[in-house]
């Protein structure tokens, strides 16, 4: 640290000047301290102080300031970041920062989380990586990461405007960046975005296993609470995603609802399902573990599959009827034909699971046995806000169901439990 400076409490930055240095002053003095750099001026709003950048040497950093203290926070050149080279080619390298562009935002990472579909994309699932039937959607050379939170490290007016956030503030972008201008996005449907750059799978949005990530113009941008931890404030990714395949199932007051899987999609199920109040939630998994988060989470029934018949508990719940509405959560083949089979007639199947591999069941339970309505659930379209609120509220025990925080250099061993499936619920990346 250059002598006079000092750790300082303003709500935007890190260093102080000490006296503090009228914001007039702060080129001058910022160039008397930082002989050998090359300084961009901001205020904590994102507002050039000066005409433009000071060029005082070779080396570059980027600087934002307090409008009454002088306040730099360093934006480094370079950064560490995950990058997607194909299935099972994942390597730690060193990226440039990126720069943000008109009208979008530097975000500082603060915690990413490892997705089901990020695993598969690793092992290399036919849904991102195609085969004869369809061509592949995932890209390589891209930064995987669809579920984070961070803090905005710099943005231009048009974005502070346009989102209603500054620089030091936390943010949430959903995952994908519509184009705003296809046939869906014109309807509205901008979750089925006919381009559908979902951050970390395209190189046109890469994702948040980085120091440092861009919100592109087109993004939808959220801001969270800087009270929740940074791994809580990214579970509004999955949660939002529970909460609109809760919504796909049109669950009513006297319904009994079987929610498949109590991972992190299921548990916000439940969660999500019980905020409706129906008549029973039925949680379905084969760990005691994971269901007592159930029961925590909402579900005021818990069956372990593997030792106990769920056809009968469901039966014994609704007078031999079947279940009224089910949400298949887990993506595993063998929830399919178990949710065909615990529906009643005209029951409601929504399904919002990734699959690694094809599902094959005999459809003539859809159609001539049952008259079932088969839903799917994509991305968390109009959930967002929803989500956020109850994690803010504490309405889900997160400190359970995040259980691994891990630097982003030991991302290897959270996609491995991730895999493993046993020992992990989330497991979260912490950016250095």
């Amino acid at each position: 640290m250059a002598p006079g400076w000092t750790d300082g409490p303003p709500s935007c930055g890190v260093l102080t000047a000490d006296p503090p240095v009228p914001r007039a002053s702060a080129e001058a003095s910022l160039d008397e301290q930082s002989s050998g750099t090359r300084v961009l001026l901001k205020d904590c709003s994102g507002q050039m102080l000066s005409p433009g950048l000071a060029s005082v040497g070779a080396a570059s950093r980027r600087i934002r300031f307090d409008e009454e203290a002088l306040l730099p926070v360093e934006i480094p050149n370079v950064m560490q970041a995950v990058v997607c080279h194909g299935p099972r080619d994942y390597r730690l390298q060193e990226l440039p920062v990126p720069a943000p562009g008109p009208g979008e935002a530097l975000v500082r990472v603060q915690a990413v989380g490892i997705c089901a579909s990020d695993l598969k994309c690793y092992h290399g699932a036919t849904k991102f990586w195609g085969d004869d039937q369809r061509p592949a959607w995932a890209e390589r050379n891209v930064v995987p990461g669809h579920e984070f939170v961070g803090e905005v490290a710099q943005i231009d007016e048009d974005a502070s405007a346009r989102w209603g956030v500054q620089v030091g503030d936390r943010v949430v972008s959903e995952q994908i960046v519509p184009c705003h201008d296809c046939r869906y996005c014109r309807r509205g449907q901008y979750w089925m975005c006919a381009p559908h750059n979902i951050y970390g799978f395209k190189r046109a949005t890469p994702g948040a296993m980085a120091s440092y990530m861009v919100f592109p113009a087109g993004a939808l941008v959220h801001r969270v609470g800087a009270e929740l931890p940074a791994a809580h404030a990214a579970f509004a990714e999955p949660l939002s995603c529970a909460l609109h395949a809760v919504e796909r199932g049109g669950i009513r007051f006297d319904d009994v609802v079987v929610v498949a899987g109590c991972g992190p999609i299921g548990l916000g199920m439940v969660a999500g399902a019980r905020a409706k109040f129906p008549a029973h939630v039925v949680a379905l998994d084969v760990s005691d573990h994971k269901l007592e988060l159930a029961r925590r989470c909402g579900a005021d029934v818990v069956v372990n599959i593997a030792e106990q018949d769920p056809d009968e508990v469901v039966r014994g719940l609704t007078q031999g009827y079947g279940a009224d509405v089910y949400l298949e959560g887990s993506g595993h083949p063998s929830a399919v034909l178990q949710g065909l089979t615990l529906l009643r007639k005209l029951g409601i199947y929504v399904e919002y699971g990734v699959f690694g591999s094809d599902v094959t069941v005999d459809w003539s339970i859809i159609s001539d046995d049952k008259e079932l309505d088969v839903l799917g659930a994509h991305l968390g379209p109009h959930c967002w806000p929803a989500a956020i609120r109850m994690l803010e509220q504490g309405l889900l025990p997160m400190d359970d169901i995040v259980t691994h925080q891990l630097p982003l250099d030991r991302f290897q061993e959270g996609l491995d439990l991730v895999a493993d499936g046993t020992s992990s619920i989330k497991v979260s990346l912490i950016p250095q």
